[in-house]
């Protein structure tokens, strides 16, 4: 059926090329083939061969450790049914899931996230009531993190350093989910989101700027996938009335430059520590660092130093003997 179509398309587009219409010979740059929506199946097998078969809603279910179905009974009356795996939902199956349902209970930006969240759009998704669930309590700690933004005091007290270390967190993630966007990657979209979120709360509520550009970030980036949502916190956090009029977010590039680097330390090959110098720190400096550490000095103890090997912003190595 979908292959039908994608012909009739490219012949439409020859024909158009043909009588001056357009001036390309493909219709499209990239095609991208969606996973289908998978989901466990349960029947009854009757005498004459057929089978009758139970929506996973309507059925009992026990599972061991690794999740493996051990025993399911239908509901209506509890009789057991037989786990036939996971197939593509469909009506002869009887295994799907009403999207109404599940907007009624959850909002419609839930079930959008969901399916975003869930799987990369070319492979098959397995659906999950507990992933649904997840979703929903995302969608509910973003709610949270606003309503930190908008209760906040503007004191100013907040602190430079965990400011740069939130926004470098922040736009780190932010140049990920811009890729990400554009290899038609939702799903990681949505972890950058949460990436961002988890960072953002771990700031302290005077951090008002921080936040403000935090939660504006998000809110745009998440504005595709969960509109309803991310427009009502864009308009009642005074970002504007219409999120669809925002600009996309952009990169700071000086917030992704950071003032130290971390450095593994190894004596001999082996890992004994780790430092944090500063990122303009000289040779020197660096080796005069990793020598001073406790646990470094306490591998070394007795022997000579024979060198020092630094790999800058990476590994140093002490050669000991």
């Amino acid at each position: 059926h979908a292959i039908l179509h994608l012909l009739y398309a490219r012949f439409f587009n020859k024909l158009m090329r043909d009588e001056g219409l357009v001036d390309c010979d493909e219709p499209f740059s990239r095609l991208l083939t969606q996973g289908m929506v998978v989901a466990e199946t349960f029947y009854r097998a009757n005498d004459d061969g057929s089978r009758d078969w139970f929506n996973p809603a309507d059925i009992e279910i026990e599972r061991d450790e690794r999740g493996q179905v051990v025993r399911a009974v239908a509901k209506s009356d509890g009789q057991p049914v037989i786990a036939g795996g996971i197939e593509k939902m469909s009506k002869s199956k009887n295994n799907g899931v009403d999207p109404q349902t599940l907007i009624d209970r959850y909002g419609a930006d839930t079930v959008r996230l969901y399916t975003m969240f869930t799987a990369p759009p070319e492979q098959s998704l397995e659906w999950s009531d507990e992933g649904v669930e997840g979703a929903h309590r995302f969608i509910k700690r973003l709610w949270a993190l606003a309503a930190k933004l908008a209760d906040a005091p503007d004191t100013g007290e907040s602190s430079a350093t965990d400011d740069a270390a939130t926004r470098r967190e922040v736009h780190s993630a932010l140049q990920k989910a811009l890729f990400d966007y554009e290899r038609q990657q939702f799903n990681t979209v949505v972890s950058a989101c949460m990436t961002m979120v988890n960072a953002l709360n771990k700031l302290d509520a005077s951090a008002v700027a921080t936040l403000r550009e935090g939660v504006g970030i998000i809110l745009r980036l998440l504005a595709p996938i969960a509109p309803h949502v991310t427009h009502a916190l864009w308009r009642d956090l005074g970002f504007g009335d219409d999120i669809l009029h925002a600009g996309w977010p952009v990169v700071d590039e000086d917030a992704l430059v950071s003032a130290t680097v971390e450095y593994v330390v190894q004596v001999n090959g082996k890992m004994r520590g780790r430092i944090e110098v500063a990122a303009d720190a000289d040779r020197d400096a660096i080796e005069q660092a990793a020598l001073a550490n406790e646990n470094v000095q306490r591998f070394t103890e007795g022997q000579a130093i024979r060198k020092v090997i630094v790999v800058p912003n990476k590994l140093i190595n002490v050669v000991a003997k």
